[in-house]
């Protein structure tokens, strides 16, 4: 143990720490402050007397995940920010093993994990003692330093003493939104709010999912035997993810499949597969290594601003987990549980292969602290039909396996221990739903008109073979939108044009004579192709992509157009072009598309029926060049989720941003207006496909300003349908004209009374 700066050993006994600690403790203790108070000055009496640079507090939650409750010297921010998954890092690694850590260069330890937010990079050494009482872990105490160093066995005791006090602080109750705490709260009904990502209601229980294997052994007698063991593993993994991807279920889900190919391509890395090789080859056990590749790959994954690596990282932490359960010979989190047939599973963040490992035909509903409707486990739960909802905050501090729950993923709440009244009200609401999609599927044949006659174009999005018997079974008009880009990203090398031709020919020929629109490459931002290289940007959304690239690139636009032209022979061809901010683009584009036209015809093949060339309104720039861009293209459709989010400036898959801005705020409705009032001038037919056209509210508000083709997810047909046939357009665009004129802010309410006082059916 250090003395304190100032103080003369020679000249005044020092007290002894322990007691100098204990008693500035007690008095902290016997304050007047709330309990988050008393840790803040806990862990600075802490740093002050321990010369440490930095004292922080983790708590543990019960889903054994470690929160940081409290920090001196670590930017305060991360305070409630930064949670550690169970056995995660040496914070960790000490709460698992109930064992002090001390390591005096804790960045280079195979266990270190970066987190950012914390601005821990510039400490070195590391002590970490677990918070105990009664046998049972309440948290971790840290200290850190800069100056790599190894803790006397008297700092230990000491820290290890402080923690004695700090526990009983804990389980007094006086710090909210810890587990210890939680034992009475979790026998009470609660309703939480939430985010819905996947339309459902569910009644269930509680399973809490902990996918994590905690690595005790680090170093390796035999690293032969290691790699052997590792090389195993890989197989299995890889066998077991091709697996998933040929279940009968999959095959018929198809939306979610290119999240899937895309995770399982993640998996085939091969620089990743090797940096853990060379872990094992350099000492470690094969657990060792994986969890060192798994900390220095998030390491950097976390240094990257853009939306698409933070995707990456959940699938990067589910694939840990899943080879660290292979080694580990477990076969997987949800496989090793006996899951109830109502299960409903509560998660902090998940990784879409983790939800396939459940039993599809237990699991009813999905509760995820973080995440957001864009994240890959929500696309698969859509596909799966799982009721799920996101952003409920602290629900796992509020809840324990088996606790019966109801998830409302219409309305985003979640109903804990609910009342018996409340559980039949729902079971109520449960049968209605079910009668209502066989009143669905009896609509299926029947056109989509307005009660004064005007008739609105339901098409679905679509991306994969995989999708096209969805047109049949919703009762679509067509193909509004289908994503060329998901064929590239699920495969490990560009398709050649035999292939991208085959693909194409089979989407016409899938399609029976209804039409088609093929949205050529939007790749780039969120949308990264492994074999072609990208340059690191500061704000991937708005750089290089989509129209950008075909046209810095044309060889890519100039083969995709030779294989769709070659597959539509004879047929009519709908080219759509993203990502377009000037209508010289537009121009530029028509050029390459007709030179391959102008080819094929001279080498005597077969053209299209007909060619049609459209342009996506996805930038705001460009509706104010429509009158140069119209006259140029044979249709438009309007891109609402990019659109709105740059007319917001308010990033879509940010949980803190996304629903800040409503779609149907007056500004977002007048912007989409002026592109339907320019198409009519110009006799422009014009789409909107985006996610707002498949909610019946949103879809209403659309009609009302002018829309009369939109194009939505296969499921939302049939509700927005439903509410077509209820709506008398004429009189709703009547209101919106004034409401436009007139009114401020979101139309949401002036909408929703609308529909009440019309009868309008949205739900």
């Amino acid at each position: 143990m250090q003395t304190r700066r100032g103080d003369d050993p020679r000249t005044t006994p020092p007290e002894p720490a322990l007691r100098v600690i204990m008693r500035r403790l007690r008095e902290i203790m016997a304050e007047p402050d709330s309990g988050q108070a008393r840790l803040d000055k806990i862990v600075r009496q802490i740093a002050g007397l321990m010369v440490a640079e930095v004292c922080s507090i983790y708590i543990k939650r019960q889903d054994g995940s470690l929160e940081l409750f409290a920090t001196e010297g670590l930017n305060p921010e991360a305070v409630h920010n930064t949670r550690l998954k169970r056995g995660e890092g040496l914070v960790g690694r000490c709460a698992e093993l109930g064992v002090p850590v001390n390591e005096p260069d804790a960045q280079n330890h195979p266990a270190f994990s970066y987190r950012p937010e914390t601005g821990e990079e510039i400490y070195h050494s590391l002590l970490a003692v677990p918070i105990q009482r009664g046998g049972l872990l309440l948290g971790v105490l840290v200290v850190q330093n800069r100056t790599p160093r190894v803790y006397s066995e008297e700092d230990v005791e000491v820290l290890q003493a402080t923690t004695m006090i700090i526990a009983e602080h804990l389980v007094s109750g006086a710090v909210a939104g810890i587990a210890v705490e939680s034992d009475i709260s979790r026998s009470l009904s609660a309703v939480i709010k939430a985010e819905p990502i996947s339309d459902g209601i569910a009644l269930g229980h509680i399973v809490l999912h902990e996918p994590r294997v905690v690595v005790t052994e680090l170093l390796s007698e035999n690293p032969d035997l290691e790699l052997e063991r590792l090389e195993a593993a890989l197989d299995k993994l890889g066998q077991t993810l091709d697996e998933m991807l040929r279940h009968e279920t999959l095959s018929k889900a198809g939306a979610h499949k290119d999240v899937l190919e895309a995770y399982r391509m993640f998996a085939a890395d091969k620089g990743w597969m090797q940096r853990i090789r060379d872990g094992v080859k350099e000492g470690l056990t094969a657990e060792a290594a994986v969890e060192r590749v798994h900390n220095l790959t998030r390491a950097r994954m976390l240094r990257q601003n853009d939306p698409f690596w933070r995707e990456r990282l959940r699938d990067l932490d589910d694939l840990s987990d899943r080879l660290l359960r292979i080694l580990a010979g477990r076969t997987s989190a949800a496989k090793d549980a006996a899951l109830p047939n109502d299960t409903i599973l509560v998660a902090r963040t998940m990784g879409p292969a983790e939800l396939l490992d459940y039993d599809r035909e237990k699991l009813r509903g999905l509760i995820i602290e973080d995440g957001s409707g864009q994240s890959h486990v929500a696309i698969v739960a859509r596909a799966l039909g799982i009721a799920a909802v996101a952003q409920a905050g602290s629900v796992i501090e509020r809840v324990a396996t088996g606790d019966s729950a109801i998830v409302d993923a219409t309305s985003g709440e979640i109903h804990l221990r609910p009342s018996a009244e409340v559980v039949a009200a729902y079971s109520d609401k449960v049968r209605f739903l079910a009668r209502r999609q066989r009143r669905y599927e009896a609509l299926r044949e029947r056109p989509a008109a307005t009660k004064d006659g005007a008739r609105i174009e339901l098409n679905i999005n679509a991306g994969l073979l995989a999708d096209l018997p969805h047109l049949t079974e919703s009762g679509a008009d067509g193909i509004g939108l289908f994503r060329t880009e998901l064929q590239f990203m699920i495969s490990n090398t560009l398709p050649r044009l035999e292939q991208q031709t085959r693909i194409y020919r089979q989407v016409l020929d899938g399609a029976v004579g209804k039409r088609v629109v093929f949205r050529t490459l939007d790749i780039g931002s969120d949308k990264a192709l492994p074999y072609l290289r990208h340059p690191s940007e500061d704000n991937p959304a708005l750089g290089w992509r989509a129209i950008r690239i075909a046209l810095d690139r044309p060889a890519l636009l100039r083969m995709q157009t030779r294989a769709l032209l070659a597959a539509a022979a004879d047929r009519e061809l709908s080219l759509m072009i993203p990502m377009v901010t000037a209508a010289t683009e537009i121009a530029s584009a028509k050029r390459l598309i007709h030179r391959e036209l102008a080819i094929q015809r001279r080498r005597t093949q077969t053209p299209p029926s007909r060619l049609r060339i459209g342009a996506m309104i996805e930038v705001p720039s460009i509706i104010y060049e429509l009158d140069a861009l119209l006259p140029m293209v044979d249709f438009v459709s309007v891109g609402s989720n990019d659109l709105l989010q740059f007319l917001f400036a308010a990033d879509r898959t940010n949980p803190r941003v996304a629903h800040r801005y409503d779609s149907l705020s007056v500004p977002a409705l007048r912007a989409m207006k002026a592109v339907v009032d320019a198409c009519t001038r110009y006799g422009v037919p014009v789409t909107l496909c985006g996610e707002m056209a498949g909610r019946p509210l949103e879809a209403m508000a659309l009609i009302a300003i002018g829309f009369r083709s939109l194009s939505m997810a296969p499921a939302s047909i049939g509700p927005v349908k439903t509410m077509i046939l209820s709506l008398n357009a004429g009189r709703l665009q009547k209101q919106m004209a004034e409401w436009l004129t007139s009114a401020t802010g979101s139309l949401r309410e002036h909408l929703r009374r609308f529909a009440e006082g019309e009868g309008v059916e949205l739900s």
